[in-house]
């Protein structure tokens, strides 16, 4: 089951990179939200492929943890994360393109791929509502593109 959405910002492309790979402000946003985040491997040879997380939080009344890895780091076109947890993979892409000098479109693509029956079940059931999540993963995009367009103009 695979999810789409892209968004257009106005900043230079440069500037969404940098903001999007500042993996220590993500962590904090995502601290924010109630996530407790390990880095737990620093990447290697002078780039941030390989770089990886685990991350523990709880969902309909579970604790659930994630193992999450930078895969790919292709600056300043594409960045892709892999992440497992339990049997459920999900392969994160995140592209970029520059439109102008001053506009960015950002494309994130999130597939989910179950490796166990439980995880299919669990995706299986998630289609059922897949509409319903495509609007909300939509949303979430359009807000965090718009609040990245803003810390951005705050910035310069």
């Amino acid at each position: 089951m695979e999810f789409t959405t892209r968004e257009d910002i106005e900043a230079p492309l440069e500037q969404v990179f940098a903001q999007l790979t500042n993996f220590e402000q993500i962590e904090r946003q995502i601290m924010r939200r109630g996530i407790d985040v390990q880095r737990t491997s620093e990447g290697g040879a002078g780039t941030p492929r390989g770089m990886s997380w685990q991350a523990s939080f709880a969902f309909r009344g579970k604790s659930r943890t994630v193992d999450v890895t930078l895969a790919e780091y292709d600056a300043p076109n594409a960045i892709t994360y892999h992440a497992v947890s339990g049997g459920l993979e999900t392969v994160t892409k995140v592209d970029f393109v520059a439109l102008s000098r001053s506009r960015t479109r950002v494309g994130m693509s999130v597939e989910l791929q179950p490796k166990t029956l439980s995880a299919r079940l669990m995706v299986q059931s998630l289609k059922l509502g897949k509409s319903n999540l495509e609007k909300r993963f939509r949303v979430k995009m359009a807000e965090f593109a718009k609040e990245l367009e803003d810390r951005l103009k705050r910035v310069s």
